[in-house]
């Protein structure tokens, strides 16, 4: 009986906690997408058709909730680290891990279960940006 109770009680208290928990396998909204959904390898393609460029983003050794991770541009590597926060994606990229080099800012698109993310990459001084889209792999 006591068994009962204590689960009848657990139920009560939390089952609006597992009520919001996505399920296994589900799609999430872009708002719903964190930083576990966005480790891993992706694919930058840029809109001027210009060389792409190969991500790696991984847990943030000394952020618990944020990015950290390079990218691969022609051969040449860079630094990176961020945060993806309600449907948003910001990355700092860095060439020696102190000054910011360029920036990523995008948005996670609708419908794509947090696997693709469109926005712009701007180079440090530069005056223009670039669109992207980040697909992962």
């Amino acid at each position: 009986m006591k068994r009962l109770v204590l689960m009848a009680a657990l139920l009560a208290c939390c089952a609006p906690v597992f009520a919001q928990a996505p399920a296994a396998g589900a799609c999430p909204q872009p708002s719903e997408v964190m930083q576990a959904h966005m480790l891993g390898l992706w694919r930058a393609e840029f809109e001027d058709r210009g060389p792409g460029a190969t991500l790696l983003l991984e847990r943030h050794p000394d952020y618990a909730e944020s990015l950290s991770g390079a990218v691969n541009r022609g051969g040449e590597r860079r630094q990176l680290a961020g945060d993806v926060e309600d449907g948003d994606l910001t990355l700092e990229e860095s060439a020696d891990g102190v000054h910011i080099a360029a920036i990523w800012v995008g948005e996670l698109v609708e419908g794509s279960c947090g696997r693709e993310v469109r926005g712009t990459w701007k180079a440090e001084g530069a005056a223009g940006e670039r669109y992207f889209v980040l697909r992962k792999q």
